[in-house]
């Protein structure tokens, strides 16, 4: 036994490797890894080497998420540069038309849209819609949306699910379709559907515009933080706080949504919306001079109609009506400009009209939008400019159709408040601009101090109650009978078996 314990004590000799077994190791990894290579070969997503960024603005407009713009500047110029060569590559028409599509939208240059109809119907042509060209036809359906053609969105994403109903990428496209038609059921169905296909950003910002419409703001904040921590790029990431920042304001927290709107001009020096969102909260809370400077820079970069707007409102808002007309007139020049590259601008042009040029005519205008599109902002306008132009019997019920719904919207809430007051409904007028101040007490430089002098010359309702509520005698608490105890009913006594009876002596002796 003492043998053995020093045997097992004693270390085992070092392993070394003859140069004959040297070589048969190295053969048997050879064929090992030859066996691997022949199992799985090599592809390209192995390459450890990051993508160009041609490559990542493919990625990203294939997902349907914002691409930066240097990126989607390369890809563009990598795709013109392909397909002058290979001109019948339908899937790089498809990409190209995508591309242009979101230069239209990180420039709000409507001048892309034409580019990009061409380049997606010429996709069509190599390869039809009847052959699956489901790419071009998303970015068809997408195109129409983003000119406020909703009809037309519609069929082309309808097109794409009635042939591939697992097809994620229709339904941002039936969303947005449905939204801008008023269909707020279909919308919810087809975003839900979306959040099961693909759950991610693109989804997720659509669940968030959707909670919104409904009114339901934690829920479409919750969907909208999400879409930020999935996105993977930081033009992705810009555009959730941007968003964000849109839902901050729209109730009211002007500091908050002023956070959200740096953070996204940090993350994205370029995102020129955040800047024009900035402006817009800086203006709120009172910093003047420095909201004139940030919309003077989005308009700039990004001359939107609204921005050029909310800019000339400040300004008269400030009695710089002379500086005001140069907005004016820029909002002007963008809705031709808008036009002629076939965007629907009718509901901000009617508005426009409505306020500062020929009420009829906006009537007329909004009327026929209204026969398109039958969406809450659509009814809002157009409610707006019937009172305007006298009418505001049929007013208030187009501003019905755009209160009701569930979307919460401190400009509705005054226009509908302004025309309740105008039939002499004060009751209601005093809750709708209630509504109007609460909702957003900054909504905006002009009509926000008009809103607080109404309610103010409405005044409060007079104590009490109506009067056919009020009670004419102090309430008295009712003495009310006691309820008699319920008497339990007797047992009765089970009867005791009688006892059997005798034999008789006659009968034993018998």
């Amino acid at each position: 036994m003492d043998r053995i314990d020093e045997e097992s004590q004693t270390p085992a000799p070092p392993v070394t490797f003859t140069g004959r077994k040297t070589l048969v190791a190295a053969a048997v990894a050879v064929v090992l890894i030859a066996a691997a290579l022949l199992i799985r070969p090599a592809r390209t997503g192995d390459d450890a080497r990051p993508p160009d960024p041609s490559e990542r603005a493919a990625s990203a407009v294939g997902m349907g998420a914002p691409a930066a713009a240097v990126d989607l500047t390369a890809l563009v110029a990598d795709r013109e540069k392909w397909l002058a060569a290979h001109a019948d590559d339908d899937a790089s028409w498809a990409v190209l038309g995508a591309a242009y599509l979101e230069q239209a939208r990180r420039t709000t240059d409507s001048g892309w849209y034409p580019k990009a109809e061409k380049a997606l119907k010429r996709s069509l042509e190599v390869r039809p819609a009847e052959k699956g060209n489901f790419d071009a036809m998303t970015g068809m359906g997408a195109l129409a949306n983003a000119r406020r053609d909703f009809g037309t969105g519609k069929k082309w994403g309808e097109l794409v699910r009635a042939q591939a109903p697992k097809r994620w990428t229709a339904y941002p496209v039936l969303v947005d379709a449905y939204t801008g038609l008023g269909d707020y059921k279909d919308a919810q169905k087809a975003m839900e559907l979306l959040q099961e296909l693909r759950p991610g950003l693109a989804a997720y910002v659509r669940a968030s515009q959707v909670y919104r419409d409904r009114g339901w703001r934690e829920d479409a904040v919750v969907a909208m933080e999400h879409a930020a921590g999935a996105a993977k790029a930081p033009a992705e990431k810009a555009y959730a706080l941007y968003r964000l920042g849109e839902l901050s304001w729209e109730r009211g927290d002007a500091v908050e949504a002023l956070r959200q709107y740096e953070g996204a001009l940090r993350t994205d020096p370029a995102q020129a919306e955040a800047l024009g969102g900035r402006a817009r909260a800086l203006a709120a809370l009172g910093r003047h001079g420095e909201a004139v400077r940030d919309y003077r820079m989005a308009l700039g970069r990004t001359p939107v109609p609204q921005l050029a707007r909310e800019l000339g409102e400040l300004l008269q808002s400030l009695g710089r009506e002379q500086e005001a007309r140069t907005p004016y007139a820029m909002l002007g020049s963008m809705m031709t400009r808008d036009g002629a590259n076939g965007v629907d601008d009718d509901v901000l042009l009617g508005l426009y009209e409505a306020d500062h040029g020929d009420p009829a005519a906006a009537v007329r205008r909004l009327s026929e939008e209204w026969s398109r599109h039958k969406s809450m902002q659509v009814a809002d306008a157009l409610g707006w400019a019937l009172h305007k132009a006298g009418e505001d019997e049929a007013a208030l019920e187009y501003a019905k159709k755009a209160t009701e719904p569930g979307l919460r919207n401190a400009d509705f809430a005054y226009h509908r408040a302004v025309i309740e007051r105008g039939l002499g409904d004060e009751a209601s007028a005093r809750r709708h601009f209630q509504e109007a101040l609460r909702t957003n007490p900054h909504f905006s430089p002009l009509r926000g101090p008009l809103a607080k002098q109404a309610l103010a010359s409405i005044g409060q309702p007079p104590p009490g109650g109506p009067e056919h509520l009020k009670p004419v005698t102090p309430w008295v608490e009712p003495v009310l009978p006691k309820p008699s105890p319920t008497p339990k009913p007797e047992s009765t006594p089970k009867p005791s078996p009688s006892p059997s009876p005798s034999p008789s002596p006659s009968s034993s002796t018998a």
